[in-house]
């Protein structure tokens, strides 16, 4: 009976199987028949609008036949090894409708190799006016011509070694020949020899005949002896193979997309700075006068989807600080879709907004400037703008949802954690409102006087120190004639700039004032 009861539900089963497949070949039936060679329309695919290339209306695309790092990860930018003196060819192309160029016009680029670091990039120009000292009548940045294709008007300053330009077609399949004749150990502290070199960047900038800026793009470089950048990519690739976490590092490709920067061309030329230096006076980084400044550049997105590259090469649109100097005075920032680069003849100061309201932008964008700090009653608007003017353009979108308060409470910890060591710490220090420390502090008083007052100085010159004692006294530098030191048996040592510059820190001192002998309006300080 137990037997018959098994054999029973094993019937069942069967039967139950049975019907379950004939469901299933009934439910599959007929599939695949759309797929016949008259059904399958890629035109309706390739209409999707994932592979559509709009916005690209002044997209460029640069690509320097240079292998990348197989030692960058993942999350970072890539690196490219170039051999000094090499020729490398770079590849210039416009995206989209070209057919405005037909009647042969131009355009214009400008290719330069500027420093990534930004302490080098503040003394970028007395790195390359020493550079110039020690190597004349040569060049940083070269063309080769004859390996070079529809490129025309070719240009190198002499005084600006680091950069060349020229014009060439969008119709016509271009590229440029470089060489970069400077290694990368030429400006690091030699020491004790095998020093690591610093990493440079290919920067270009391309620009309409009338002088509008299109497009800029650069990507990180490291430049070695001759065949040592083959001998450095087979090292990093021995050296990869051998990592269990080989996985979280990028392939080397063999040629190097550079990456689309938003770029603001605050003066034309380098010859103000030069000037400036000529002066003696200090160079002002933060000349952008307004976060509201116009960019003539496409959305990052247009830009990564218009060409098919490697994964992990094209990523959101890269922000970085260029030098001050020779760069031609650069200040980036983040590219949004409502804003439009200024051309380099333009003005990049805004005018103020206009009684009936016009400017509203440029209005609610000027509320904070960059030398406030974050209030923490500031508004989610008055938050993104004071990161923009403090150049953290780069972090807007991760903090578009922050108030004054809510970035306020944010530890160290936190901000190294969400923007890495670098902008972490200066966020941070920022948002505290920390000062820079002075390079020397003085205590002085007037001799007749015991309560003392700090005076603090950058420049370590004689002008400061006289501007700093006037304004502690009320009274206009012009009343002070010279500075003097009383020294050994009480007499008077006229203070220069190399004595301001050996004095020690936190030394006191009682000041006297003594009558020009010629102008009795003028008065001579003495320091005791």
């Amino acid at each position: 009976m137990a037997w018959a009861r098994t054999s029973d539900s094993l019937d069942a089963a069967a039967d139950a199987a049975d019907g379950l497949t004939a469901d299933f070949d009934a439910s599959l039936s007929g599939l695949g028949h759309e797929l016949g060679s008259t059904a399958y329309n890629m035109s309706e695919v390739l209409a999707l609008p994932i592979f559509k290339q709009e916005g690209l209306e002044n997209s460029f695309q640069y690509i320097l036949c240079a292998a990348t790092s197989p030692a960058s990860k993942i999350n970072e930018e890539t690196v490219t090894y170039l051999n000094q003196r090499q020729s490398y060819e770079l590849r210039l192309k416009r995206l989209g409708d070209n057919s405005s160029f037909q009647g042969g016009e131009l355009l214009k680029s400008v290719v330069r190799v500027v420093f990534h670091d930004r302490r080098l990039q503040y003394t970028e120009y007395e790195q390359l006016a020493q550079w110039r000292s020690i190597r004349p009548n040569e060049r940083l940045l070269d063309i080769d011509i004859p390996l070079s294709v529809n490129i025309y008007d070719i240009r190198k300053d002499p005084t600006a070694v680091n950069k060349v330009e020229f014009q060439w077609d969008p119709n016509k399949d271009t590229s440029v020949a470089i060489q970069v004749h400077c290694i990368s150990t030429e400006f690091t502290a030699h020491r004790h020899g095998g020093e690591k070199g610093i990493p440079f960047r290919i920067q270009v900038d391309s620009y309409s005949i009338e002088e509008e800026h299109l497009h800029s793009a650069s990507c990180q470089i490291k430049v070695f002896k001759p065949k040592g950048a083959d001998r450095k990519i087979k090292t990093d690739r021995e050296k990869m193979e051998k990592k269990p976490d080989k996985d979280k590092y990028q392939p080397s490709y063999e040629y190097t997309i550079l990456t689309e920067v938003c770029i603001m061309p605050l003066h034309d030329t380098c010859t103000q700075q030069e000037n400036v230096y000529q002066s003696g006076t200090s160079p002002q980084h933060n000349v952008c006068t307004s976060p509201d400044a116009s960019f003539n550049s496409p959305a990052s997105s247009s830009y990564n989807s218009s060409f098919q590259s490697p994964p992990d090469i094209n990523r959101s649109v890269k922000t970085l600080m260029f030098s001050p100097h020779l760069s031609g005075l650069l200040l980036t920032f983040v590219c949004f879709p409502h804003r439009s680069l200024q051309s380099p003849t333009n003005s990049t100061t805004h005018p103020p907004p206009t009684e009936d309201g016009d400017d509203k932008a440029g209005a609610t964008e000027s509320l904070i400037l960059p030398s406030e700090p974050l209030s923490p009653g500031a508004s989610i608007q008055e938050t993104q703008n004071w990161l923009v003017h403090n150049r953290f353009g780069n972090y807007v979108r991760t903090f578009n949802n922050f108030a004054g308060a809510d970035l306020l409470r944010l530890t160290r910890e936190d901000l190294v954690q969400i923007c890495g060591p670098a902008d972490g710490i200066r966020l941070f220090n920022a948002l505290q409102a920390r000062a820079i420390r002075p390079r020397l502090t003085m205590y002085v008083c007037l001799e007749s006087q015991h309560v003392y007052h700090a005076i603090f100085l950058e420049n370590l010159c004689v002008e400061e120190l006289k501007l700093k004692i006037a304004q502690l006294f009320n009274a206009s530098p012009s009343q002070l004639a010279d500075l003097y030191r009383q020294g050994p048996t009480g007499i008077h040592v006229i203070i220069t700039d190399q004595m301001v510059q050996n004095l020690n820190d936190e030394t006191c001192f009682a000041l006297s004032m003594v009558k020009a002998e010629n102008d009795e309006t003028r008065y001579h300080v003495v320091f005791k």
